[in-house]
């Protein structure tokens, strides 16, 4: 009975694409901690077209306003007003950037500022209500109640297309405008705009560029906007601090009707006269190189002015992505899986202008030839698996990440592998450098078609950059010491993973004395062990380990967003080694059980904004990702079937079909990608290495479509929600012994058959 096809609990296979976009919620996650936005975009798409609720401030009297953090993506649900709708969005991350070029159509009186939360009529903000507002996959709309006014977007690859409704005008309301703000942006303050330049080219074109210094420090975005309708008048206000010098552009009133503008602090509006429901439509086209590549990249893509071809065409684009996995679940686990892997499917985004050219790290306009450029790499969080997860379902777009990456570190003066790279810079962000596991998984898996001897050099001079956060002192005493580097612990952990995958690539290649270095360097987490208390521990430069050191804290304590208690089962390439120098399985066994029924109290990650209460279970913190493979150690320890439950557990309650329905950061897709993985049964411990760790199937059955047109099933026998347990499971009818598979049985097609139970093994 257990090798009985369950084919007929999918009856769409083979059949023509379902429409899965009606299961993709983008309001998941915009509440609390997600930091997902609910705008319009498509996949890996360079435009992330979204409303943004409010205009904090990076800087409050002169230190962080910790209250920003909350609007890394622009938009909080929480909030009544909408400011206005910008081109660039980071999806899930707990730092930020972008917010480029905010539009807001207004009518009636012209207001240049944006007014306040809790008085919008004092600018151009409007209120609006979630009863009005709809977000799906490429398309977002909502009411202005303020204005009367309904806001519809929709994107391509490179160009955001708004649709707005206007009422009429009248003698109480002359004019419609749309306001162009070129000074707002996301993790805004003061100086962060470096120059902005815009020119009037016609009465329904604009082109221009801005330059911002934040997260990424040089950082150009050139622009092309078109109007369905010609505009009657336009206008701009410079809010720039006086200078002394003024130059002699002062001969002209600049204020009005003036064709090229230029300062730091701008913002435009067009005028425009409506009749009752008339649309003006905008057409917003993004490049890193040039306005008229912008203009390209508009030409190309929208030519015309149907935008309800350009959103069918959007949601098209995603539901041929989401009918790579076709699932049977109930219905609150398919809005679940679909929306993450709309999540996932957001970033790396496109950094290629139509005609193959890019800004690259120099600086210096590059042609990519034979590859996609892509940019947004979130490595600390995505290299565990949202990239494995994009060597199964889309291996060509994840070899071009690849190259990408390779790209970047062609153009470093430092010679570096990104670390957490956006728009043609490396912004530095968090730990490890783990571009290396991402390379280390597409070589092993058999993705990556470059050079691998180049991309092996790459990773081997990457990790040998002594002046890098610590790496010196990494190299020389197989630690860093505590009172060298803040995250002393955590960064010789990550890089003990990533000289592992640094060493299955040299493995894969033939290079028997780099695998032998990168191996031994693979081992330098044993010496951040303290046996004598069974955890992780910072270690000063004379050997000891730090004194007053606090095993429940999260702050100050040798590592990144964590505490020792998830950290010190960071050794995801030797799990066995582990397991043996803590004292064997039965003593993790229970060290991993009082992980999941521990209580941490609130004192313990007050400082650490990552972290909040939605995202732990008991001491296990899953919204943040360095324990993201914990709950499968259970399968190293002899009880597999506490990974069945626990792996069950926090999918019911870190994932809900909700505006807060994410316990922590999406992280660029990394949240959602460990969903999906666990959805259906198996997960990447440790990327670099070509197996998958068994857990328990949340879907009752699911098709994967690869590309190489095979297709790989996940069926189940007796799924339930009560039925958490995995009594046996079969790979083209063979019972699999022990608790992995490997890629090759994915990528090679067949069907993995799991036979659930309510009870124990």
């Amino acid at each position: 009975m257990v090798l009985l096809s369950l084919g007929l609990l999918l009856p769409h296979a083979g059949f023509a694409q379902q429409n899965l976009v009606k299961y993709v919620k983008p309001i998941i996650g915009t509440q609390k901690m997600g930091h997902t936005y609910p705008g319009a975009t498509v996949p890996f798409g360079a435009v992330q077209l979204s409303p943004d609720t409010d205009t904090l401030s990076y800087e409050l009297n002169g230190k962080y306003n910790g209250e920003v953090y909350k609007y890394c993506a622009g938009y909080k649900y929480e909030d009544k007003t909408i400011v206005g709708f910008s081109h660039t969005h980071f999806s899930g991350t707990g730092h930020s950037d972008l917010g480029d070029f905010l539009i807001m159509p207004t009518q009636g009186k012209l207001q240049l500022n944006p007014g306040t939360s809790d008085k919008p009529e004092s600018g151009f903000r409007s209120r609006f209500s979630h009863a009005n507002e709809l977000a799906e996959a490429g398309y977002y709309k909502v009411k202005l109640d303020d204005h009367g006014i309904l806001a519809e977007l929709t994107a391509t690859e490179r160009v955001g297309m708004h649709r707005y409704t206007f009422p009429k005008s009248s003698a109480k309301t002359p004019d419609s405008h749309v306001i162009l703000d070129l000074m707002s942006g996301i993790y805004n303050y003061d100086d962060k705009n470096v120059w902005t330049f815009v020119r009037v080219v016609n009465d329904t074109l604009v082109t221009g560029y801005r330059q911002t210094t934040g997260w990424a420090r040089t950082r150009t975005v050139y622009f092309a906007m078109s109007f369905s309708k010609a505009f009657k008048a336009y206008g701009q206000k410079n809010f720039d601090e006086p200078q002394v010098y003024k130059g002699f552009w002062r001969k002209f009133d600049q204020s009005r009707n003036f064709p090229e503008i230029a300062g730091k602090r701008i913002r435009m509006y067009f005028d425009f006269e409506t009749a009752d429901q008339e649309q003006v439509q905008v057409k917003f086209a993004l490049s890193p190189v040039s306005q008229a590549n912008a203009l390209e990249n508009m030409r190309a893509e929208v030519p015309g002015w149907d935008f309800d071809q350009v959103k069918a065409g959007a949601q098209a684009k995603w539901n041929a992505e989401l009918n790579k996995i076709a699932i049977d679940a109930g219905q609150d686990d398919r809005i679940n899986f679909y929306t993450a892997m709309y999540h996932a499917f957001i970033n790396p985004t496109t950094y290629t202008d139509v005609n193959g050219e890019y800004k690259g790290l120099d600086q210096n306009i590059h042609r990519a030839e034979g590859f996609v450029n892509y940019t947004t790499f979130s490595l600390w969080d995505t290299y565990r698996a949202l990239h494995p997860f994009l060597n199964i379902m889309q291996p060509s777009r994840n070899n071009d990440i690849v190259k990408s990456m390779l790209a970047h570190y062609e153009q470093s003066t430092l010679k570096m592998l990104p670390i957490w790279s956006h728009y043609a810079n490396d912004n530095w962000c968090m730990s490890g450098y783990h571009s290396v596991s991402v390379i280390a998984d597409a070589i092993v898996k058999g993705v990556y078609n470059g050079d691998a001897a180049k991309a092996l050099e790459a990773c081997i001079v990457t990790a040998n950059h002594r002046s890098y956060e610590g790496i010196g002192d990494y190299i020389d005493r197989g630690y860093i010491p505590a009172e060298n580097n803040r995250t002393s612990v955590s960064n010789t952990l990550e890089y003990a993973y990533d000289d592992w995958c640094i060493a299955q690539i040299a493995k894969k290649l033939g290079r028997e004395d780099v695998y032998a270095a990168f191996m031994k360097r693979a081992d330098n987490w044993k010496n951040v062990f303290d046996k004598r208390i069974g955890f992780m521990r910072p270690r000063m430069s004379d050997g000891s380990f730090k004194k007053d050191f606090d095993a429940l804290s999260t702050h100050e304590q040798g590592f990144i967003e964590g505490n020792t208690w998830n950290y010190s089962f960071f050794v995801p390439h030797d799990p066995a080694a582990m397991i043996a120098l803590m004292g064997g399985a039965k003593k993790v066994a229970s060290r991993l059980d009082s992980l999941f029924t521990m209580h941490l109290p609130d004192e313990f990650f007050a400082d650490t904004e990552d972290i909040t209460r939605e995202g732990i279970i008991g001491g296990y913190v899953h919204g943040n990702e360095p324990a993201h493979h914990v709950a499968y150690l259970y399968n190293w320890v002899g009880q597999p079937w506490k990974t069945q439950e626990k792996v069950r557990m926090i999918l019911k309650m870190q994932y809900k079909p909700t505006p807060d329905g994410l316990g922590g950061n999406d992280d660029c897709g990394q949240m959602s990608a460990w969903y999906m993985f666990s959805a259906l049964g198996f997960y990447p411990v440790a990327p670099g290495a070509d197996v998958y760790s068994l857990g328990s199937p949340a879907v009752r059955s699911a098709v994967l479509t690869l590309e190489n047109g095979k297709k790989f099933r996940v069926e189940t026998l007796g799924q339930s929600d009560k039925n958490v347990y995995v009594k046996a499971v079969y790979l083209n009818g063979n019972l699999v012994k022990g608790h992995s598979i490997r890629h090759s049985d994915i990528v090679n097609g067949g069907t993995l058959r799991f036979v659930m139970s309510g009870k124990i093994k």
